[in-house]
């Protein structure tokens, strides 16, 4: 590693391409599926690390990406989700991404619904 080697915490959300916003909504709407969503995040990703290395950043972050919510993602991975959310995991077919969006956005897809994490 250089000696003054240079990084910064990441690509700020506004730097994120109008990409992640349809791509979740066509993920909501049902007009694309999972795989369709990580591909578009990926390759967004991917280009925010060439962006960067092109810049000439020599510690190039990594996970500073999200579908909504960087704050949201922390909880995830921690682990906190508060207790009203946990019927959507039960529901047939969902994932933990239907969780993340039921925090994020609410839950309107079943006879019950939740109102967003606030």
């Amino acid at each position: 590693m250089k000696e003054n080697a240079n990084t910064k915490p990441g690509l700020p959300a506004h730097w994120w391409p109008t990409t992640t916003k349809k791509a979740c909504e066509n993920f909501w709407a049902g007009k694309i599926n999972l795989d369709e969503l990580q591909q578009v995040a990926y390759t967004i990703r991917e280009e925010n690390w060439q962006t960067q290395l092109q810049a000439g950043i020599d510690l190039i972050p990594c996970n500073d990406y999200s579908y909504y919510d960087q704050m949201l993602d922390m909880n995830l991975l921690l682990g906190v989700i508060p207790e009203r959310y946990a019927p959507v995991t039960k529901v047939a077919g969902n994932n933990e991404i239907d969780l993340y969006f039921a925090m994020a956005r609410g839950y309107q897809k079943t006879t019950w619904t939740l109102p967003p994490w606030k």
